[in-house]
């Protein structure tokens, strides 16, 4: 059994996630939720999964993490006619040395952005979410390991559907969190609009002023203190009494599977770390429900015709399924 986390592991998580969050919010106006949600995801080792209309800062954010870790970041913009070979690498003819050399392709980083992933046919998309999984790469016979720390944020546009190739369901699942992003609020859009235009030429995303806060190293050291945080055993029985809630609760034809408690648990796990505790409580559990099992459950066609959303349909189940005492 491991450890659990000493009070100057619990000090120095805190301080390296305040840090975090303060350079991100150099580049990014408002959206603490979000950035909240995606940090959760990243202490947890897990990807996500963005919705949101374009020009929210689904993109701004993703290159605010990078640097604020000093990690790699690679961006794919996904097409109808995006091959795998584009995401993951392929093999190239040398004529000098009459040898083929691999190629890797914008896989192999920390962060890599997948912009509307729903862009790209389902060849292109398993290729992508094989990686995720596998945390490895095929290619010409040899198995290439991405280097740790790695995450894929996945972009969507939950407006337009035309020429979309929708992830299935079973693809969904690999995604810890799907995290949706809206408008911002009206004094937050004005400060952002203040900060773009502000002596800039041109539309460019500045993140100019986001400065290293910490290193890989330094990210796989917090994710280590991240998978320490004790949860007790009426936590957990009470993040899988949600998740089976969901395959009998009217309304939902089908819920979340084992995976989706496993996610619940370790982005509850993340949250309590965000909040500098080193335990989780009933209330992170709560926290986590909507990005951890939205992306889990379908509904059924009665209910899309009542206007119920994933989130309504697991709102009603938070509210039933009682939580356990401290």
């Amino acid at each position: 059994m491991d450890m659990p986390l000493s009070e100057s592991e619990l000090q120095a998580a805190g301080a390296s996630v305040q840090a975090l969050r303060a350079e991100i919010g150099k580049a990014l106006v408002g959206q603490t939720a979000v950035v909240d949600q995606v940090l959760a995801a990243f202490l947890a080792g897990g990807h996500v999964l963005l919705e949101g209309v374009p020009g929210v800062g689904k993109t701004l954010l993703v290159r605010a993490l990078a640097g604020a870790v000093q990690g790699a970041f690679k961006r794919i913009q996904f097409t109808p006619d995006l091959m795998p070979s584009d995401v993951m690498g392929h093999a190239v003819w040398d004529p000098k040395s009459e040898r083929f050399h691999l190629r890797k392709g914008p896989v192999f980083t920390n962060l890599l952005l997948a912009d509307e992933v729903n862009r790209a046919p389902a060849k292109t998309q398993a290729a992508l979410l094989e990686v995720m999984q596998e945390l490895q790469v095929s290619l010409e016979g040899q198995s290439l390991p991405v280097e740790a720390p790695f995450m894929v944020l996945a972009t969507q546009n939950p407006v337009e559907q035309e020429g979309t190739y929708p992830l299935p369901e079973a693809q969904l699942d690999r995604f810890l969190l799907k995290v949706q992003i809206g408008y911002p609020a009206d004094a937050e859009e004005a400060r952002l609009v203040r900060q773009v235009t502000e002596g800039a030429v041109g539309d460019s995303l500045r993140v100019e002023a986001v400065r290293p806060v910490m290193d890989p190293a330094g990210v796989l050291a917090l994710q280590g203190r991240a998978a320490k945080v004790h949860v007790d055993e009426a936590v957990l029985g009470y993040a899988v009494a949600l998740v089976r809630a969901t395959r009998s609760w009217p309304g939902i034809s089908l819920g979340a599977g084992p995976r989706g408690a496993i996610a619940l648990v370790r982005a509850a796990r993340a949250q309590a770390l965000l909040d500098g505790r080193g335990f989780a409580t009933p209330d992170d559990v709560k926290a986590m429900a909507l990005p951890a099992l939205r992306h889990r459950i379908q509904r059924a066609p009665e209910t899309e015709i009542e206007g119920l959303g994933h989130d309504d349909l697991i709102t009603a189940v938070i509210a039933k399924v009682p939580a356990p005492r401290r």
